[in-house]
Formats: C-alpha cells, structure tokens, sequence
C-alpha cells in the first residue's frame, strides 16, 4: 500500500483491529438471516509525511450509503458546538448578508441552520440521502453529492465561490484527500477562508482513542501532516485552535496559498513544536498503541463476564461508530451487552453491525433497570449522564471503557 498523500511506500504498522463491518451499517432484522461483510481493519504510518491511515478494503460509496444514520443533530452538546461557532466566524471574518458560506458534509443541516437564522446565504454540500433530506427539510439548499476537484470546478463554472467554507468532521472521512483540498483552494474566493474541525491525532495516541478507528476515517491528522497535505494542494494554515470534541480535536483556519492576506498566528508554530516534542515524527511513537488498544479490551471484558456471573445486567447507550468498533474488537455479543439504547429514530428498531446487539429507545432503559449503562461515545458522556440521570433511583452506574474502565459516580 502506497501513502494515499505523497505516494511513499507504507511499512510502519500502527494498530491492527482484525477485521469489523462497516461501523455505520447498521442492520435491520431481515439483515441477520444473511451474511455481513466483514473488512480488515488495518492502520499503517507513512514515515515520510506522517499521514496515519487506513488500509483500503471498503469504498466510500459503500459506507455513506443512502441510508446513512448518523444525524449531528442528536447531540445537544454538539448543536451547542455548533452554535457557538457560527457565532464566532460571522463576527472574526464580517459575515452578512452579502457574504456566502459553504459546508461540506453538511450532514442533516445541524450548523447550517444557524447561518441561515442568521441572514447569510448558504449552500450545503452531503453525499448521503438520508441527512440531505433532514437538510432540506429545515430549509436549506443542498447539493448530493461528494465534494472534489470536478464538484468544485462545476460550482467554479457557476460563478459559485464562498467567503467561508466550513469541513467539520470530514477530512479524515474522504479517501482522496489531496483532490478533496484542492476543491476547496477553488471554491473558496480569494480573501475567502476554510475551516476544518477534526480528532487530533496526538489526542488519540495519549487517550488511547483507538475506538475511533474505522473504516469510514481513512486518515488520522496531525497538524504536522495536515500542513504538508494543504500546503501540496493549494491552501495555507494561519490559524489553529484546540477543541474539547470528540477527546480533543484541532479547528484549522486555512485560505488560498496564492492568496495568503493573513499574519500566520503564533499557535501553529506552537502546536506544531509541541506535535514534534511529543515525537509525531518518530516510530517510537506509534509502537505501543496496539498494546494499549488490548489492555482496554481485556479490562472490558473481565468486567463484562464478571458481571454475567453476578447475575448483573449490563445495556449500553449510544449506539456510535466508536462503539462498534469496540465491541467488534473485543467480540462482545447480546449475551454480554442485551441492548443498546439510542435516541435516534433511524438506528432504534435495527442491530449493531457485527455484534447485532438490538437498538432500542431511551425510553426502554427505565423499563429495563440495568445495574450497568456502558457508555459507548465517551466524549459525550456529560451530556449522556445528565440525561439519564434517573438510573441512579434504582442504583444503575455508568461506565466507560476508554481510555481505561471507570465506574463514574
């Protein structure tokens, strides 16, 4: 395998998961009665640019299908994110009614509601069916389809090009990075600027966040890497911040290389020092990780058998991507997790993929009376705690497995 940015050869293993379906295939009953396509899941570290990424096994059109079920908006804290943001670019970059902005994976509309409720013009741009149509639904105008170089030239052709162009959660979604950041050096106008939120690698290394591999993220970004990448393909970073989402996250600020109207901010040659320091460009880095990755599963499953024993019932909730990949790992199956709740509508009533643990509505939890909730997106156990908050009546603890198990109280 070839690194999918600069080409070089791939030999340095990072994390090898076995093999797991597609984390975001969810599964309806008529599905069980067939076999699922199961993938390796295999992460490999280019020692030339330090590109972290996937093995190629599963295309893009196969994970983002038409119905696709993962919807930003169910997440109270990540609306409140996305709130917040909008709020902030609109008065950093003078955005107003002359302005336009552009989303790529706008999902189901989750930020593009808030510029339009603010009078700016805007254009969201999502591949898959189902959150499209969400999209349209709350009134804004949506393009189905996936973004690159020929989308981009289309909208060039149309004399359409943004002041703002926003990528939250999606650069390490697209297999053809180097053509997906080129669309962006075209679409965007030439004082225009692009926003890119997404996991920061040195996050995931020192949490151990290896639940968040799986096939749908093709690439794990460092900004020592992402510099390289926009730097290749047209665009220029001035600005960094670091974000609590999703276990720590990067928001990169970028405009036109050939443009290039802004003092580059302190913050990214501080970063970039620190990602060094910490030694992102060295193998010794990514060594342990595998082992890492198995001391978390192991301590989940102890627990999980021990519980079994004690005649202790244990359901999950959030029925996330991060979670499947958990769960398939381990091998954890209904006789160990009976359910898992989500409140969703388009996952409750379907299966985990690979574990086919059943979905159900929050609502079943207080019927169910589990002694254990695991809690299967842990960057947003705050929010998932406060909500069912009511468990602790018949005394029900929460749980997480990563980046070690923890019994919250």
């Amino acid at each position: 395998m070839k690194c999918r940015h600069c080409g070089a050869n791939l030999y340095l293993p990072f994390i090898d998961l076995g093999t797991a379906p597609p984390s975001n295939s969810y599964l309806a009953e008529d599905d069980l009665r067939h076999p699922e396509k199961w993938y390796p899941l295999r992460v490999f570290v280019c020692t030339q640019c330090w590109l972290v990424q996937t093995e190629d096994y599963v295309g893009a059109n196969e994970i983002f299908s038409s119905d696709y079920a993962y919807f930003s908006s169910y997440s109270d804290t990540w609306l409140a994110h996305a709130f917040s943001y909008v709020n902030k670019v609109i008065n950093s970059f003078h955005l107003g009614k002359q302005s336009f902005v552009i989303e790529i994976a706008a999902n189901d509309g989750y930020l593009l509601q808030y510029v339009k409720e603010r009078g700016i013009p805007c254009l969201g741009i999502e591949p898959t069916h189902s959150t499209a149509a969400a999209a349209r639904a709350k009134g804004i105008d949506i393009i189905e389809e996936f973004f690159g170089t020929t989308l981009a030239k289309k909208l060039n052709s149309k004399g359409i090009q943004a002041d703002l162009v926003i990528a939250n959660n999606v650069l390490a979604h697209v297999p053809d990075i180097n053509d997906f950041v080129t669309g962006f050096s075209l679409i965007l106008k030439p004082e225009g600027v692009a926003t890119f939120e997404f996991p920061h690698l040195l996050c995931l290394v020192e949490e151990a966040q290896f639940d968040t591999i799986y096939h749908e993220h093709y690439s794990y970004l460092s900004l020592t890497a992402v510099q390289r990448i926009f730097e290749a393909n047209g665009l220029s970073i001035f600005d960094v911040e670091e974000l609590s989402t999703h276990g720590g996250s990067l928001r990169v600020y970028s405009e036109r290389k050939d443009s290039a109207l802004r003092k580059k901010s302190p913050a990214v040659e501080i970063l970039l020092k620190r990602e060094k320091e910490a030694g992102i460009e060295t193998k010794e880095f990514y060594l342990t990780f595998q082992t890492r990755a198995e001391r978390i599963k192991d301590d989940l499953l102890i627990f999980l058998i021990d519980a079994k024993r004690k005649g202790k019932k244990v359901c999950a909730y959030g029925a996330a991507a991060k979670g499947n990949t958990l769960l398939n790992f381990a091998g954890i199956k209904p006789d160990l997790i009976s359910l898992v709740a989500d409140k969703n509508p388009a996952k409750q009533g379907k299966y985990l993929p690979g574990s086919h643990i059943p979905i159900v509505a929050p609502e079943r939890i207080a019927h169910e009376k589990p002694d254990y909730i695991l809690i299967l997106p842990w960057n947003l156990k705050e929010e998932i705690t406060r909500d069912l908050a009511f468990v602790r009546q018949w005394g029900g603890k929460f749980v997480v497995a990563v980046p070690e198990l923890r019994i919250l109280e």
